[in-house]
Parts: structure tokens; C-alpha cells; sequence
């Protein structure tokens, strides 16, 4: 079975398109497979759930012990950013309820994400390492903080919001 995937505007940041076989019944969708070695090529150590309410930012931290994390949204929307402080280069995703995507995320990139729509958003995410409650592999800065100003977003140099300090707030229509 053949399925996309496409890395988008960092290096190791990929969205992977699952492949949706609707019946009478419902549907069923593959999240993960072993032999998807070009979207999973980290082994996953533990699985999350997380609801975010509407307006909802979680952001930013990043993982500097190697972490890598695999998210997709099962009820609602979901922004996904990742950002490299080194490159300037940031990668955003919208994946949705309508949009069945799996988004790899290095965990050396600052990454958050933000809840769209007026609904609550549902997300299941894997990791590559076991969440230490003694010693978290989580390096934090603030959600709006001035630093993350991409010079490049999804490959993009001529986005309009290059340049300035990344707005999460920032309406859709551009």
C-alpha cells in the first residue's frame, strides 16, 4: 500500500497522509506501522492523549535528549508549528478531523501548537522516550515570546509574517 509523505520547510519535520478506508460501518485509518520506516524511523516508547479547548496555545518547548514526537488530531483543529532558533525556518501544519494527518516533529525544534475552530480539539501523540517525571527532556520558552521570528516559513521566504515575531493570534486569512 502506497501513502504520502512529505517533509515541509525543517529537515526531519514530515506530515504523513493517512489513507482512509471508509464502509457502511464507519471508517478505519492506520496511525502507525513499523514498516513506515520513511514517517517512523524512531521506535515509539509511549502514546498521549490531550484535549485542548478553543483558542488554546501549548507552546513552546522543545526536546533536547533526542525526543521525537508524532501527533495527530482526532476531533477538531489543530495549528502544529515546529521552529529551528538556528535556521530561522518554521513549519506549520493545520491538521483537522477533515485533514487525517500524522505529524513528525524532532524534538530539537521548539514546537507548540494551537486549537482552531469552536469546539474542543482531541490529539493523540506517540513519543520516542518515556515521559521523566524526575528529570523532563523539556527546555521551555513563552508562548509569545519575540525570539521565534521566522525568516522562512514552509520554505516560504515571502509568507508575510516573516520577519516578525510568530503571532499565534493572527487571523487565518492572510
Amino acid at each position: 500500500m502506497t501513502h504520502e509523505t512529505a517533509d515541509i520547510g525543517l529537515p526531519g519535520v514530515r506530515v504523513h497522509e493517512l489513507t482512509i478506508r471508509p464502509d457502511d460501518r464507519g471508517f478505519f485509518a492506520e496511525l502507525y506501522r513499523a514498516d513506515w520506516a520513511d514517517v517512523f524511523s524512531d521506535p515509539i516508547r509511549q502514546s498521549n492523549l490531550s484535549v485542548s479547548y478553543p483558542g488554546v496555545v501549548r507552546a513552546w518547548h522543545r526536546h533536547m535528549r533526542g525526543q521525537i514526537d508524532y501527533f495527530c488530531v482526532l476531533h477538531g483543529a489543530l495549528r502544529i508549528c515546529a521552529y529551528d532558533p538556528a535556521s530561522g525556518k518554521l513549519a506549520e501544519v493545520v491538521a483537522s478531523e477533515h485533514k487525517r494527518v500524522v505529524v513528525r516533529v524532532p524534538g530539537h525544534y521548539y514546537h507548540g501548537s494551537m486549537a482552531l475552530g469552536s469546539s474542543p480539539t482531541t490529539l493523540v501523540y506517540l513519543t520516542s522516550a518515556l515521559y521523566d517525571y524526575a528529570n523532563p527532556d523539556e527546555e521551555r520558552i513563552v508562548w509569545n515570546d519575540t525570539s521565534v521570528c521566522p525568516n522562512e516559513i514552509n520554505g516560504r521566504p515571502d509568507d508575510p509574517r516573516v520577519g516578525q515575531p510568530w503571532d499565534w493570534m493572527r487571523p487565518v486569512h492572510r
